[in-house]
């Protein structure tokens, strides 16, 4: 027969765990609940903040466009090597005379159109000329310059 205090002893064990399962479960299933709310918020925090992000530099491009619409003197211009190389191609010019007709070297024009430079302002004003000619007109201003 077995001694009665042990089997007293398991089985108040194993009734105390069992109230203290179901007293954590209630806990547990809280927070579960919490951290998958959590989870949520922080993705909605990541998302807002991304679009917060592209507001900002919307609104940043916009707001020195709308500055410099009335001060022509500061417009800002994009570049790419690539579309100067394609300009110049299109055109029918070596890189010397493309550089002739924007007025620099043709080491310049080179090293822009390699990605190893980045032409400045005034510059990037004499592409944008430059860009809204064909092969006659840039022929005839090439052939002005050379006359000087």
């Amino acid at each position: 027969m077995p001694n009665i205090a042990a089997v007293l002893k398991t089985e108040i064990a194993r009734i105390a765990r069992k109230e203290v399962r179901s007293q954590t479960d209630e806990i547990r299933k809280s927070s579960a609940q919490y951290r998958s709310h959590i989870a949520a918020l922080r993705k909605r925090i990541d998302e807002l903040e991304r679009q917060l992000k592209r507001v900002g530099k919307s609104a940043g491009r916009a707001a020195p466009a709308s500055a410099e619409s009335e001060d022509d003197q500061g417009t800002s211009r994009r570049f790419s090597a690539a579309r100067l190389a394609a300009q110049r191609q299109k055109l029918g010019l070596s890189a010397a005379d493309f550089a002739t007709l924007l007025g620099v070297s043709g080491q310049s024009v080179y090293k822009w159109e390699h990605g190893e430079s980045r032409p400045r302002a005034r510059q990037l004003e004499a592409i944008a000329a430059v860009r809204g000619i064909g092969k006659r007109e840039a022929a005839a201003r090439l052939a002005k310059l050379r006359e000087r």
